[in-house]
């Protein structure tokens, strides 16, 4: 190691976990209300402050970008998304370590697993062959854009995967969708629709492809971002193989001076970077109740959770019944900067009622009694207005 790199490395720092979490918490934007202001503004800012908000099927309560979006955009609606997507155009549906929004103005970063894509001739979950996907892009080019319901000549097939699916043309539709040569360009709660990329977006030019190095550089951005304290494994989250070289761009960042090396006191033995200007910007508390989906960037990284929280989040829908402490869709709740509580919802769409089917107290939450009380308010509070947002348009 030469001089610079020893340099460097005396000035790493040791965080507790207390510091580490609001240091997340404010990355999050969980420290303040309304972060993103309001409108359909504030979903395009959000998604790309945040680099990407995942999709998930479940619809137990509200679906999972949507709640999302919600708990950092207190007067978000469904339809700012609609418009961020298919009018502003300004996210776009792919896959970072699950099918996500992400901005537009990234989608460059997105080519070359695009690229990838159309090579392997198979999408993540099934194989489509040349004839069916020339089909299906030949028959959106000449009627517009379509879903899968909009094709009704299909001949079924045995399926290749258990996500997969028997109708050719839906394979077909998937494969160039991952190769970059359709876009979704509308959904209807699960249901996409298709549209060829450069139609959708009307490109005077198509974007240029991203360098591995810019890629590199733009995990790493998008993870201080969105963490403030990252670590390998929080940059390339269910990406294994750009471990190397997230980590060489790292180690040159630790030279320059523009990244420290940072410990955790309690929690995890693993290595930690931050930026310098980071350390300037901790909040002293952080304030407010936040109900968070199991799929919010806060929760979704198991490890970096319980390192930075002491809790042990389990999606216990996959959990035989008799087996789950929390229940089938337990929701982890925020307050003042600690997990409190774990709130198993569901919604009852008929009665536009938000059933509670179990409530459970965890760390901050089997305080005094008087605290628990404090809580308890705080979080019904927030439980009326996350009620009414499941049932409003």
């Amino acid at each position: 190691m030469d001089r610079s790199a020893n340099a460097a490395e005396s000035m790493s720092v040791t965080l507790t976990q207390s510091q580490a979490r609001r240091i997340w918490l404010r990355a999050q934007r969980l420290d303040t209300d309304a972060p993103f202001g309001s409108g359909a503004e504030a979903t395009r800012a959000a998604v790309e402050h945040l680099g990407y908000v995942q999709i998930d099927t479940i619809n137990v309560i509200e679906r999972c970008h949507h709640h999302i979006l919600w708990t950092r955009i207190p007067d978000y609606r469904r339809r700012h998304l609609q418009q961020a997507q298919s009018v502003d155009k300004s996210v776009f549906e792919y896959w970072t370590h699950a099918l996500s929004y992400v901005p537009t103005a990234d989608l460059k970063y997105f080519i070359a697993d695009m690229k990838a894509h159309a090579k392997s001739g198979r999408s993540r979950f099934h194989a489509a062959t040349p004839a069916e996907v020339n089909k299906v892009i030949a028959r959106i080019r000449e009627d517009g854009a379509l879903s899968i319901r909009d094709i009704d000549d299909d001949e079924l097939v045995d399926k290749t995967h258990a996500w997969g699916s028997r109708k050719p043309s839906k394979r077909a539709l998937q494969f160039a969708f991952y190769a970059g040569k359709l876009v979704v360009s509308e959904r209807a709660g699960m249901l996409k629709t298709y549209e060829l990329a450069d139609r959708h977006f009307q490109w005077e030019k198509a974007p240029r492809p991203a360098s591995q190095s810019q890629i590199t550089d733009y995990l790493i951005d998008r993870a201080l971002k969105s963490q403030g304290l990252v670590s390998l494994d929080s940059i390339c989250h269910l990406n294994a193989p750009r471990k190397p070289l997230v980590l060489r761009a790292i180690e040159s960042r630790v030279r320059r001076g523009t990244l420290l090396p940072a410990a955790l006191a309690h929690g995890t033995k693993a290595q930690h970077w931050i930026a310098p200007a980071a350390l300037d910007d901790i909040p002293d508390a952080v304030q407010g109740v936040h109900i968070l989906s199991p799929f919010d960037p806060l929760i979704i990284q198991r490890k970096r959770l319980h390192a930075f929280f002491d809790y042990q989040h389990v999606f216990e829908a996959y959990v035989p019944k008799e087996k789950r402490r929390f229940g089938y869709f337990g929701l982890p709740v925020l307050v003042d900067g600690e997990i409190a509580a774990v709130l198993d919802l569901k919604a009852d769409r008929e009665r536009g009622k938000l059933l509670l089917q179990q409530w459970s107290w965890v760390g901050a939450g089997g305080r005094p009694a008087r605290q628990t009380a404090r809580h308890k308010k705080a979080i019904e509070e927030k439980l009326h207005r996350f009620e009414a947002f499941q049932f409003t348009a």
